[in-house]
């Protein structure tokens, strides 16, 4: 017995898929376009991520006295710096802590600033502290400190940069996170500063 063959009919594709597929299609076509336009304006403009270092220090007081009290004055310069031959750069959030052995000396802020294309704006800090009382061991530190004519101080923060490029629409904003954390080391002597690395990186 013949069995009879069913005759097969397609359903026709409805129009909302195919505009959900143009529609698809055309997203893919704009997200390609721009990342070849933010690739190459970064190949013309070649942005490098501003930076924040500690060009000069200097020791201006360090007493510590029977009572265990300690007592510090430094000058801080600290220079903020862009490279970008096409791009400003701002800066905000800005914020230090200097510390001896964990233990906090001052804060140091900045309101948020500018710089323009190639070029750096450097902020001196007076720091004082206010008395600092001491444990007997964190005393000996300083003893020891002064003797050795070589004390050390930690310096930490963070400060948030942008740079902006007028010209070129998808790059006219990046963020970066400049990082710092380094070592000041000073002759208590004379106060001077043993100049060392101390530049931020940009995260």
């Amino acid at each position: 017995m013949k069995r009879g063959l069913k005759e097969h009919t397609e359903t026709p594709t409805h129009p909302l898929v195919w505009c959900i597929a143009i529609l698809c299609t055309v997203a893919a076509i704009a997200v390609i376009i721009t990342g070849v336009i933010v690739f190459v304006g970064y190949l013309i403009i070649h942005p490098s991520a501003p930076v924040i270092s500690v060009v000069s220090a200097h020791l201006d007081k360090i007493q510590n006295d029977l009572a265990g009290l300690l007592e510090i004055q430094v000058t801080i310069v600290i220079k903020a710096e862009n490279d970008n031959a096409k791009a400003h750069a701002s800066f905000s959030d800005t914020d230090f802590v200097l510390s001896f052995q964990g233990i906090p000396i001052a804060r140091l802020v900045a309101d948020p600033f500018e710089v323009p294309k190639n070029d750096s704006v450097e902020f001196p800090y007076k720091v004082e502290s206010s008395s600092i009382p001491l444990s007997p061991d964190e005393m000996q530190q300083v003893d020891l400190a002064l003797k050795l004519d070589q004390i050390t101080l930690d310096f930490k923060g963070t400060s948030r940069a942008r740079w902006r490029v007028l010209s070129v629409a998808p790059l006219r904003s990046v963020r970066f996170w400049c990082h710092l954390n380094c070592q000041l080391r000073f002759h208590p002597m004379t106060g001077i500063y043993k100049n060392s690395p101390c530049t931020s990186r940009a995260k």
